[in-house]
């Protein structure tokens, strides 16, 4: 039996807005484009790991008026799950994401439990850590 990873949520409050962030500057590649009614989901990947893909939809998407009310209120809040990229070239990942606008929150540094990483929030406020790749 074999088990991995395939979609990882991303809740946004605008999925084009979101989308230029993911696609521009951390250079995802769209999937797939999933019109439903008033919503759609968006799906990005990376071409280092085409088997696995985040997927951008809006709090109200597929959900009940009270959880997309609740879902929204902890995306304004910037408390939901932060999501983790890894790289093998951080300073010209942070210097691409930096460059389209990003809020930094994290320049690239060392830190004491071993990564490289910096950190980012994206436009609706995530927080978007990358890392820089093992050398070992």
């Amino acid at each position: 039996m074999t088990i991995a990873l395939q979609y990882s949520h991303i809740t946004v409050n605008d999925v084009d807005e979101a989308l230029v962030f993911y696609r521009e500057a951390l250079g995802l590649e769209v999937r797939n484009d999933v019109a439903s009614g008033e919503f759609r989901w968006v799906t990005l990947g990376s071409a280092a790991q085409p088997g696995v893909e985040i997927v951008l939809s809006e709090p109200h998407a597929g959900r009940s008026q009270a959880d997309g009310d609740a879902l929204q209120e902890l995306l304004t809040k910037g408390v939901l799950p932060m999501i983790v990229f890894r790289t093998d070239d951080l300073e010209a990942t942070f210097e691409r994401a930096r460059v389209s606008g990003a809020e930094v929150l994290q320049e690239p540094i060392d830190q004491p439990w071993g990564p490289r990483d910096c950190a980012f929030r994206d436009p609706s406020g995530n927080m978007v850590r990358i890392q820089q790749e093992s050398k070992a």
